[in-house]
């Protein structure tokens, strides 16, 4: 998914490209059902040499970077992780976050190693058409340290059944996580369900099959085809509440499964949640992450949109905390602005990446004051519960707000 994964558009230029490119392969970040895996981290960027551009499909290609062995360490991840690329496109700096499509690599004589992620060419998409056809082997980008709980929390469980189901580019961090599965055990099972419109469309089919001929008795693939029609009338189709349910109950047999992740648009994620809550199935034992929010057309800005604060209007004053420095920035109230955007004027490496309340890379702990929040894709309720918030969609309600991105 694009970063924007991980999710939604990061700027108002972008809306329909941010609404479908994220945390998932295309804007994923992280929307996560469940326990979290692995603690969240402060993340940075650091610039990474693109090794190879390997086409995927006609429109999506998969880009590995190599990492040095000085920044091994930053780039620890786990499978379902995502990273933020970062560039500047017609003098505009313009973020997104892409899964992570293959498991840790790292050379064991050097401590260099590679990081691999897939962007698919959204129609209109200013990031992912300037990837497919300028980025190259050579090339350097920013890329953020890897974050995200799309996780699985079973890597103690020798016999786990882990089944996956992704629409489209949704199928990038669950590559990572079926390869991570089946290596992990010889007991352990992965079931894949992926939805393209056509054959030409799905994306790392050659690496599918080799999962297949490696791990036969253990690896299964079921693909489901909304514009062609298939030998299976129940692969053949959209995916709706009666064809899932078919689904589930011939080919996947709920009961077996210990964990679920589920990755791509919000219509499919949604109906799937609901479905498998309907027959049993507990929330805890489903992960999920989106590359859109439902709402497609809503304006995110990208960085700091200019605010004139007037001397007769009334302001809310937003003071913050971050690696170890306190800044402060007065809101117009008029302006109903975010946390994000006011801190981004005064303080520009403020962390964030999709800036639609999806992945996550926003998250600060409301210290005092209060906030209403717009979305929320990425806060699981316990982080809820101890303050944190998303900046990126955080309006001030009272007139001194004071958060913390440290904590």
């Amino acid at each position: 998914m694009t970063l924007w994964h991980l999710g939604a558009a990061a700027h108002t230029a972008a809306t329909e490209e941010a609404a479908t490119e994220r945390v998932a392969g295309s804007l994923l970040s992280s929307v996560v059902g469940g326990a979290s895996a692995s603690p969240r981290r402060r993340t940075r960027f650091h610039t990474l040499a693109v090794q190879e551009v390997r086409p995927l499909t006609d429109e999506a290609i998969e880009v590995t970077f190599a990492v040095p062995e000085q920044l091994a360490g930053e780039f620890d991840y786990l499978a379902g992780q995502h990273v933020a690329l970062r560039a500047e496109l017609d003098g505009h700096e313009v973020r997104r976050s892409y899964s992570l499509c293959r498991p840790p690599v790292r050379d064991p004589s050097t401590g260099s190693g590679t990081i691999s992620v897939a962007i698919k060419r959204d129609r209109g998409g200013r990031f992912s058409t300037w990837a497919q056809s300028e980025l190259h082997a050579g090339d350097r980008i920013d890329v953020m340290s890897p974050q995200g709980a799309f996780t699985s929390a079973l890597a103690a469980l020798d016999e786990a059944h882990v089944v996956g189901i992704a629409a489209g580019s949704g199928i990038t961090p669950l590559m990572a996580l079926a390869a991570t599965v089946l290596a992990r055990s010889d007991s352990s099972r992965f079931t894949l369900v992926y939805t393209n419109r056509r054959a030409t469309d799905v994306m790392f089919l050659d690496d599918l099959a080799d999962l297949k001929d490696r791990y036969p008795a253990r690896f299964a693939v079921h693909h489901v085809l909304t514009r062609e029609q298939r030998s299976a009338p129940l692969l053949s189709g959209r995916i709706d509440e009666e064809r899932l349910r078919g689904i589930l109950d011939a080919l996947v047999l709920p009961a077996t499964v210990d964990e679920w992740f589920l990755c791509g648009p919000f219509d499919l994620v949604q109906l799937c949640r609901d479905t498998l809550a309907d027959i049993g199935v507990e929330s805890a034992h489903v992960r999920y992450e989106l590359f859109t929010t439902g709402e497609p057309g809503q304006e995110r800005p990208e960085a700091g949109r200019p605010i004139e604060v007037r001397e007769d209007e009334p302001v809310r004053t937003i003071e913050f905390t971050l690696d170890g420095q306190s800044g402060s920035v007065d809101t117009p109230v008029s302006a109903n602005e975010s946390i994000l955007n006011a801190a981004l004027r005064v303080r520009p490496d403020v962390p964030f990446a999709c800036a639609g309340g999806v992945c996550g890379t926003c998250r600060a702990r409301l210290v005092d004051g209060s906030v209403t929040m717009t979305e929320n894709y990425a806060l699981e309720q316990d982080e809820l519960d101890r303050g944190y918030v998303l900046t990126c969609q955080s309006h001030p309600t009272t007139d001194r707000v004071v958060v913390d991105y440290d904590v």
